[in-house]
């Protein structure tokens, strides 16, 4: 890594609502970062960029990707994506090897923040878990629960592809589930199952287990809606497209 560097910089994540859920604006030296770049970027959810198991903000001295930003439409070859590779290197944390799938030619310079500042500053915003209804946090703790049991989809063929939630809609969250899984063999004709379950203003923590265990005690598919599929998915004996009433 080069020792020609630019001044230290000063990090503060700015955590902003917007409809139907919140993003993460990294501000640089009173700057947003994000806005300085395009404005064709929202920041990422602090669900994930802040999350308190992965801490994937956290800098060490193996150097990893992290994506800050993404596009409108979320095809991230069409409307973008923004990625730093992020390490920490002695007294320094540098945001450096900056990626847009969109934009190949996108040149950033490397940004340099004292380890020390930086690290209070991700772990203060992890801990600020003030932009998190009650819908999103059991959302957080159910997509973690159902992943650490993987093995227990999978006796369905089932795979996990996320569980989310939005602010307009504060009494409920949706999984979703792929049949026979998220990456199938080639050829091989897959399915897209979906829920919508109710939520309540009280105990995250505990709604997230009586649902993962809900969700673990059978086949899921048996609870579940047909959301999506390939075009020759009735082969896995559901009837698709559905049938939409009259």
């Amino acid at each position: 890594m080069s020792t020609e560097r630019a001044l230290r910089r000063l990090l503060h994540l700015r955590i902003v609502g917007r409809p139907g859920a919140a993003e993460v604006r990294p501000v640089v030296d009173g700057h947003d970062l994000l806005a300085d770049i395009t404005s064709r970027f929202r920041g990422a959810s602090p669900r994930h960029l802040l999350d308190p198991d992965e801490m994937p903000l956290h800098a060490g001295a193996m150097p990893h990707e992290v994506r800050l930003a993404g596009g409108g439409c979320g095809e991230e070859s069409c409307c973008g994506a923004l990625y730093a590779t992020v390490e920490q290197d002695g007294d320094d944390v540098v945001w450096a090897g900056w990626r847009d799938p969109a934009d190949p030619g996108l040149r950033l310079p490397d940004l340099l923040f004292d380890a020390e500042q930086y690290e209070a500053e991700v772990r203060r915003a992890t801990a600020d878990r003030g932009w998190e209804w009650p819908a999103c946090a059991v959302a957080r703790l159910l997509e973690a629960a159902l992943r650490r049991r993987a093995d227990r989809l999978a006796r369905w063929e089932c795979e996990l592809e996320a569980v989310w939630a939005a602010r307009d809609e504060p009494d409920r969250i949706h999984v979703v589930l792929m049949h026979p899984g998220i990456d199938p063999e080639p050829g091989r004709p897959w399915l897209q199952f979906g829920l919508t379950l109710p939520v309540y203003d009280h105990d995250p923590a505990r709604q997230a287990a009586r649902l993962e265990a809900r969700l673990t005690a059978g086949d899921p598919r048996a609870v579940a809606e047909v959301w999506g599929g390939s075009w020759d998915a009735d082969r896995l004996g559901y009837p698709w497209p559905p049938t939409l009433p009259e």
